[in-house]
């Protein structure tokens, strides 16, 4: 039997002396192709590389370079993809490198660069532009590119990089064309994607106008005016905001404790352009931004239940995620039945409430999220709710009521504010209150002279981050008042604890009423505000 040439020459090759099959498999052609990516860590992103190589041997897909099981389950979806897109499902060992390997890959947002590494590899698509764009994407099994979360840092990131666009899901273009200087182009579907890298199609950038976005930053629906009654407690909200003071609200059941919480953002000042955008950052991680929307524009507000866990409050779990109150970075954190929360979750909470940022340690890192909040928590007087001159309950089972909040805790509290009931002219008085909006003007323009007060320390915000220091510089008392205050301590049973507090409320009540001065009146007023270090409470 005659050989045919080709075989005749395979065989005289293998013939040779000192010949090795590996100098023969290194003249098969191999083809290796890299799109960019990345992936988030915290609140950052961080560049990925995903490396495709394509060659021979028995039809496989390997992923390596840490993959979690999402992206272990991209081989199957990308796979489907391709093919329902009309492409070839690549032949022979195809082998798929997620840079660096030494980080976790978690989530799908790799399917969409993966599939168009594997095209590339194999010749299916030809582009010299890959390096200028960053790819994220779910795939449907149809070809069709889904949204991821973390868009927001990833865009931030890659603009860092200096690259010149980013492939996203349409869903997700909005978000990421908040960030100047990148090219968003949103594609629909994977077909979509290799026609534009291909230059088959042109594809305009997304473009948000961020004024319009501004324009609707404030909820509508709820107005201080409709609060009946309680003029006292919405002054005492007014000054929480205005200095950005924590509030613990304390009163019966059906007092409107949670109606007003739930109101404050509406008189907070409205979100600057770089506290919306770290907002939307925390908020992009976890998932909770709407389809097609660019930017958080109003302050969050959120409520855990009290049967919240650390995890669920701080943020946590295998890989840490932002917790309730990162999510309420720049809003209102509101904990309804303060004492039923579990003391160990309340402790946690001290760390965030000084420093305004949570630091989470796990095996594979330590992680900081931000946490500049108000604290609006609400409690009733005693275990029965009543007052404490109608209670049933006896002195010490009020006092372990009480004493399920600790000290500690109460420290970093401004606002001690007596919630009583609503008297009945009140309720059916056909009078409105004064609106949010008039509140809101007030406040704003107070918090303009605290910005302009602190304007050469940037890290103090408000009245209620100021330190030692700047009580000393801009709480400064004359004799009378400082006679005022001593008679407060004294009398009252006012502890220590409560002194910073009075100052630094007495200081946002001044810039109220526009006082380079603390004044008696102002002191008089702040003392007011600190129920639970009277002796009536203990």
């Amino acid at each position: 039997m005659r050989m045919s040439s080709p075989c005749r020459f395979i065989v005289e090759i293998l013939k040779t002396p000192g010949l090795r099959f590996a100098s023969i498999s290194a003249n098969i052609p191999r083809m290796l192709a890299r799109v960019l990516s990345a992936a988030v860590n915290g609140i950052e992103a961080f560049p990925v590389e995903v490396e495709v190589n394509s060659g021979w041997g028995d039809t496989l897909v390997v992923i390596v370079g840490l993959p979690d099981v999402a992206v272990k389950e991209s081989r199957d979806r990308v796979g489907t993809a391709l093919v329902n897109s009309g492409f070839k499902f690549p032949m022979g060992r195809t082998t798929i490198n997620l840079a660096p390997a030494d980080v976790k890959k978690e989530g799908p947002s790799f399917d969409l660069p993966i599939a168009i590494g594997m095209l590339a590899a194999n010749d299916q698509l030809l582009a010299d532009q890959l390096d200028n764009f960053v790819v994220v994407g779910e795939l449907a099994l149809t070809g069709a590119v889904r949204p991821v979360k973390g868009v927001l840092p990833i865009a931030w990131r890659a603009r860092a990089e200096g690259k010149s666009g980013l492939l996203v899901a349409p869903e997700n273009a909005p978000e990421a064309a908040v960030v100047d200087g990148l090219q968003v182009i949103p594609v629909a579907n994977l077909r979509e994607a290799v026609s534009f890298l291909e230059g088959e199609i042109k594809i305009a950038p997304t473009k948000v106008d961020l004024t319009t976005i501004f324009e609707h930053s404030y909820d509508e629906e709820m107005d201080f005016a409709e609060v009946k009654g309680q003029e006292s407690v919405k002054r005492a909200l007014e000054i929480a905001a205005a200095g950005g003071h924590n509030v613990l609200l304390i009163g019966p059941p059906g007092t409107g404790k949670s109606m007003l919480a739930k109101r404050l953002t509406t008189i907070l000042p409205p979100l600057t352009l770089e506290e919306s955008l770290a907002v939307t950052k925390i908020h992009s991680i976890v998932g909770l931004l709407k389809p097609g929307q660019a930017l958080v524009t109003r302050r969050p507000f959120r409520a855990p239940h009290h049967t919240a866990s650390d995890a669920g409050l701080l943020g946590g779990n295998a890989n840490p995620t932002p917790g309730e109150i990162s999510l309420a970075h720049h809003g209102v954190l509101f904990l309804d039945e303060l004492p039923e929360f579990k003391r160990s979750v309340l402790e946690t909470m001290r760390q965030p409430l000084e420093e305004g940022r949570v630091t989470i340690s796990r095996a594979a890192g330590t992680i900081t999220f931000p946490s500049e909040f108000m604290l609006i928590a609400a409690m009733n007087p005693t275990p029965d709710g009543k007052m404490p001159a109608e209670s049933r309950s006896s002195p010490r089972e009020i006092q372990n009521y009480l004493g399920r909040i600790s000290g500690p805790l109460l420290d970093r509290i401004d606002l001690h504010i007596e919630v009583p009931q609503v008297k009945f002219r009140d309720i059916s008085s056909e009078k409105t209150g004064e609106t949010s909006q008039a509140i809101r003007d007030r406040v704003i323009t107070a918090r303009r002279i605290q910005h302009a007060r602190f304007a050469a320390k940037p890290s103090i915000t408000c009245n209620a981050r100021m330190g030692p220091k700047e009580l000393k510089a801009y709480c400064a008392l004359d004799e009378s008042t400082k006679e005022l205050l001593k008679f407060a301590m004294t009398d009252l049973n006012l502890t220590a604890r409560a002194y910073d507090r009075i100052l630094k409320v007495a200081r946002t009540i001044a810039d109220l009423v526009g006082s380079d001065r603390i004044l008696s009146d102002h002191i008089s007023e702040a003392i007011q505000f600190r129920s639970l270090d009277r002796q009536l409470w203990t």
